[in-house]
Order: structure tokens, then sequence, then C-alpha cells
């Protein structure tokens, strides 16, 4: 049997690493074609090495001349340089599938090219739907490729569905953990550090994904991807708190029914899932004990944490608004990640940035792009 080429976009991340490991274990169906990496030029070569892709891209164009010293003793890998490299090799004919793990606004433009290209796609980039949902929609309609979500509560989703094509959708319950300030009261927030922010009790994530995590921004954009990926309105999602990590996410039907997909925190599940289906495989790891721990659920404190809010208010009003979300958001984590600016001031800025950035009822590809420019310029001038 061919074995399935794959292009990972972000592989020198969280979730890049660990589809390496799901294509390791299943090295009989599965090869990698591309690896791309924005800066981390060092783990990218040594992935190359390991893989044997038959190309890698550095967006940092600054690192090229590194990268292509790294890999001098392997002269039929192909390297290249730059975000329109990355936009290019996504549509190389031998490529099935594109692991979309790059973090942020980036991932929006080589998923596009993919999708325009026909290729399967594994989405791990939530940005990418937080921002374009409706043109991805459209897109991946038109040219009939495939978008199966990576992320877990997205995929627990996807697999509560498999089988129910003809039921409608009553309800999606949207799991968080709560993050590591779930028990915090409004006056703790105001002086955590990100070294708190970065202590996440459950999962073990890239830095940017988990301070959304801890602001709740992260399940903000996850109700965002939802309402695309599974064409319900923001008032059928419903979050629940979950600080055990063990409910994944599920689907409540009209008949009442709730189906829902569990395991242990460990996202090799969701992409392998995502790479296999609609078949299961053997995946090494720890199994569920029931009997180990017990299963609760909270309503999330939407006055605490703002940024779940301003979210939910970004879809209502539509059009570019979550794509002005997005990009403050990308400013302002980046600058606690920094020590700019504190843990509750950054809720605070997305929402001066959502009145001050114009707004589009009907944006298009260069609508967001110029949103996203001038989002992230406002947002910045808060800080400074």
């Amino acid at each position: 049997m061919k074995k399935k080429q794959i292009a990972i976009l972000g592989s020198t991340g969280s979730i890049g690493t660990q589809a390496l490991q799901v294509i390791e274990e299943h090295s009989d169906l599965y090869e990698v074609y591309c690896l791309t990496a924005n800066n981390r030029v060092e783990l990218l070569a040594e992935q190359a090495h390991k893989f044997k892709p038959a190309a890698i891209v550095i967006a940092n164009e600054a690192r090229y001349d590194e990268l292509k010293r790294l890999m001098d003793d392997e002269p039929d890998i192909k390297v290249y340089a730059g975000a329109k490299a990355i936009d290019e090799i996504v549509e190389a004919i031998p490529i099935d599938m594109v692991l979309t793990a790059m973090v942020g606004f980036a991932g929006l433009s080589p998923t596009i090219h993919a999708i325009r290209a026909h290729k399967t796609i594994c989405l791990a980039n939530k940005e990418t739907l937080v921002v374009a949902g409706e043109l991805i929609r459209d897109l991946a309609s038109k040219y009939h490729a495939p978008i199966l979500p990576v992320d877990s509560e997205h995929s627990a989703i996807f697999q509560s569905l498999v089988g129910e094509d003809a039921n409608p959708i009553e309800k999606i319950l949207l799991t968080a953990s709560g993050g590591p300030f779930r028990n915090f009261t409004a006056e703790q927030l105001a002086t955590v550090t990100k070294a708190d922010a970065l202590r996440h009790p459950t999962w073990d994530m890239g830095a940017k994904i988990t301070i959304d995590s801890a602001t709740m921004m992260n399940k903000g954009f996850e109700v965002i991807e939802a309402k695309w990926l599974f064409g319900v309105e923001a008032s059928q999602i419903q979050v629940l708190v979950h600080p055990q990590s063990i409910v994944h996410s599920a689907v409540q039907f009209r008949d009442g029914a709730v189906k829902a997909q569990l395991g242990v925190p460990d996202m090799r599940l969701p992409i392998q899932y995502a790479f296999s289906f609609p078949k299961r495989l053997h995946l090494s790891g720890q199994r569920l004990d029931f009997f180990s721990q017990k299963l609760e659920f909270f309503e999330p404190d939407l006055g605490k944490f703002r940024c779940l809010a301003l979210a939910f208010e970004a879809i209502g009003r539509g059009g570019n608004m979550p794509c002005i979300v997005n990009a403050a958001n990308e400013v302002v984590n980046r600058a606690f990640l920094e020590d700019r600016c504190t843990f509750t001031q950054m809720n605070d800025i997305i929402a001066r940035t959502m009145e001050r950035c114009a707004f589009s009822a009907h944006p298009d590809y260069d609508v967001y792009v110029a949103t996203d420019a001038e989002a992230r310029r406002i947002a910045a001038e808060y800080i400074n």
C-alpha cells in the first residue's frame, strides 16, 4: 500500500513533534514529505536528518544560511526559506495531507494554498478558522478539500458525530480545563506572572497556547472554530470547565442523548485519528482508568475570564471582528511573555482594540490581511 505523504507545518512545535511520533510509530503507513519551522533551525535540521523529507522550509529567511549549512550532508533534501516558500511547498503534487500546526495568523495563507491544491487538511491552527472561518469553509467546499480537526476538543466533537450525519446537533458541549487560575480571585489574577501562567495543570503545550489557555482566550477561539467546523450558532455551544481534561468534548442531540469522547490527555490521539480517519490504529501510551479520579464540571466565570466573553462578543458581531480579536491577542500574548504587560491588562487591550479597529461586515482575504495589520498596530500602541 502506498504510504500517505504528509506535510507538517510547524514541525518543531508541540503538535508537530507529536505528529512525528505518530508517523514514526506507523512508518508503514505514513511518510514525511515536508517539514517547516519558524526559527528553530537546529531542531528542524535534526528532524530532517531523521525523517528524510523531500523538502524543509524555515519561515525566517534570516536563518536560511544556517539551516543550509546544517543540511550540507543531505543533498537530496531541498532547503527553502520564507512564507512564500511554505505557500508553494504545500501545493506539491505528492502531498496527500497537510498538518497545519503553525501558530497564529501565519497559518492562514498556507492553509488556503493547500485547500486550493485539493489537499486533506489536518487542522491544528485554530486561528485559521477564527480569522477567516467563512472564507475557509467556502474554499474547502469549492475545492473538495476535507478538513479534519486536530484540536482535542474538536476531534472529540468530530468523533462523536461519526455515524450521525442525518441527525442535527442540538448543542455542543465544549470542555475546558480552566487553566492554572480556575480558582483564583480577580485580585489574585492581577498579580500572576508568566511563570505561573505557563504551568498548565493537564496539558503540555507551546508557550503561546498555554497563555491563551490561562486567559481562556484559547477556549473562546475554539468556540469560533466549532461554529465553522460543525455549522452551528454560538448559542448552541456551551463551555464546561472540566479540570480533569478526561471528557474532551461532547455533542447533545435533539432527543437529549449526549455522546462524548473520553481519554487521557494525549495529543497524539487526535493527531493520529486525523491521519487515519475513519480507521483507528493502535496507539501506545496510558489508558483511561475510570476508578482513579472523579469527573467534575463547572460553569466558566465570564467576568473573571473576560477574554472568553470577548470571543463570544466577536462571534456575535461577525465580519472581521474575530480577526481583530486574534491579532490583538497575539500582540498582548507576546507582550505578557516578554513582561511588557500584566495578565489582566491583556483583556483590556483586546477590548480597546475591538472598539478602535475598522469593522467590515463582509471581509475578503485582503481585508483580513489589512485588519490583522491594523489591529496589531493599535494593540501595540496601548502596550507602548
